[in-house]
């Protein structure tokens, strides 16, 4: 069988692609729409973000500036809080959600939180067949029937990485319920802008869902394939 061969696998990882592109539209319109939506009190994300590191006792992690939109990451490595610069500077209802979702991580790092060491272990590991497991599969499909082990190899390293998004959900998903659960409970964010926060948060994790859908679906249509070999 030509391994493109347009079967159910496939056109299941072709759906999940079509959808990520609207969830990933629809995350940048509504952070955009939220970013004009500024609250009283003046704070910047950096300040929400020192803040609410500062109310969960949090000394040791920094809040800096890193270039980029939507580029905002927690580093355990560094202890450090990275946010885009138009995140660090605003004081929008759109910062203090991202700077509160990413002081979360920082958050269940600092308490240990199971998820978040699994996937932070994984890590150097993910990187590795992120930037191999393509040429392995390629090569293994070439040579699967000289060679097939080379292709369950591939096979074992695009399961790690849909391990690896499996993983993240409930790290992403937990963060934002550890941030709004702050920025309620602070009187940081008020009224309706709890909501607007809280669905900014909400696409924003849909699309670690969608990734992890991708990888999940990506896997069986080589799992397929090499059942269709046999």
């Amino acid at each position: 069988m030509y391994p493109f061969h347009l079967n159910a696998e496939w056109l299941l990882i072709i759906i999940i692609g079509v959808v990520g592109i609207l969830v990933q539209f629809r995350l940048q319109s509504v952070f955009k729409k939220y970013s004009k939506v500024m609250f009283p009190g003046g704070l910047t994300g950096k300040d929400v973000a020192e803040k609410m590191l500062r109310d969960n006792g949090i000394r040791d992690v920094k809040v800096v500036s890193t270039p980029g939109h939507l580029t905002d990451h927690y580093n355990p490595k560094t202890k450090t809080v990275n946010l885009s610069e138009s995140v660090y500077a605003s004081n929008s209802v759109a910062a203090a959600a991202v700077a509160a979702h990413e002081c979360g991580h920082a958050v269940q790092h600092a308490r240990a939180y199971a998820p978040l060491e699994m996937r932070s272990a994984l890590v150097p590991v993910i990187s590795f067949s992120s930037m191999w497991s393509t040429w392995v599969i390629i090569a293994g499909i070439l040579l699967i029937n000289t060679f097939p082990v080379l292709f369950w190899i591939g096979i074992v390293m695009i399961a790690l990485s849909a391990l690896f998004s499996l993983i993240t959900l409930p790290v992403e998903y937990n963060a934002s319920a550890r941030a709004m659960e702050w920025l309620k409970s602070s009187g940081t964010l008020q009224g309706g802008q709890v909501a607007q926060a809280k669905e900014a948060l909400s696409w924003a994790a849909r699309t670690y869902l969608v990734a992890a859908l991708s990888a999940i679906a990506t896997l069986l249509y080589y799992l397929s394939f090499a059942r269709n070999r046999e």
